[in-house]
């Protein structure tokens, strides 16, 4: 009688199918930027991100294969340890993932799932909150148009005014608006954010109000 060999899926098909995931960090902090502003919040910070940005505060988590990786059971089960149920995927850039499986198993578990994203590559996972966060550096895919919840753009440049009104004419209409001086550059932009806010009044601003709090 013949036998068929099974072959373990390797951990590049688990990563691609969604099962495992390349950790940088997670930790339990309190959400410091946007509209969960204040909120006890878990981050997964997934390693890896093709996008670039030049100001990134986080460049270490550019390169996927330095970070550990974790089955989603494990993710999840290092979450639950901690008393919050609002978890923020972030990055790197999340969306270079299939976040379906991740999602999935944390709303089982009674989750709150956020996510941060450049939008850079096609949207995955079972959101509540889509902060969307385009970048100069790599053209949002369409399929973050219809689901963002939240367009923050980061104020680095005069020109990043224009950028953020551009992508604020693809967003839906009940997408909330919001502008973010980048922390090197907040003593010089923020005055001119909050001048533009009041004469375009359906912008607000967003502060990372963790770093004012030192809070990591």
């Amino acid at each position: 009688m013949q036998t068929l060999d099974l072959v373990a899926p390797t951990t590049q098909e688990l990563i691609s199918a969604g099962l495992q995931l390349p950790i940088m960090e997670a930790f339990y902090t309190i959400q410091g930027e946007g509209r969960f502003t204040g909120h006890p919040a878990y981050f997964i910070r997934l390693g890896g991100c093709d996008v670039g940005c030049v100001w990134c505060d986080v460049k270490e988590s550019w390169e996927a294969a330095k970070w550990p990786v974790l089955s989603i059971e494990k993710i999840v089960e290092d979450a639950l340890a901690f008393p919050g149920r609002l978890v923020v995927i972030t990055g790197g850039e999340p969306l270079m993932y299939n976040l379906d499986p991740l999602t999935k198993l944390l709303k089982e578990k009674g989750f709150t799932t956020n996510i941060e994203t450049s939008g850079a590559h096609p949207f995955s996972g079972d959101f509540d909150w889509v902060c969307f966060s385009p970048k100069k550096f790599k053209k949002p895919h369409p399929s973050i148009y219809k689901v963002a919840d939240e367009l923050k753009v980061v104020i680095y440049n005069k020109s990043d005014f224009s950028f953020a009104q551009e992508h604020a004419r693809l967003v839906n209409p009940v997408c909330e608006l919001r502008l973010q001086p980048e922390w090197s550059k907040a003593e010089k932009f923020t005055p001119e954010i909050i001048e533009y806010v009041k004469n375009h009044p359906n912008w607000k601003i967003s502060l990372q109000t963790h770093k004012f709090m030192d809070i990591p």
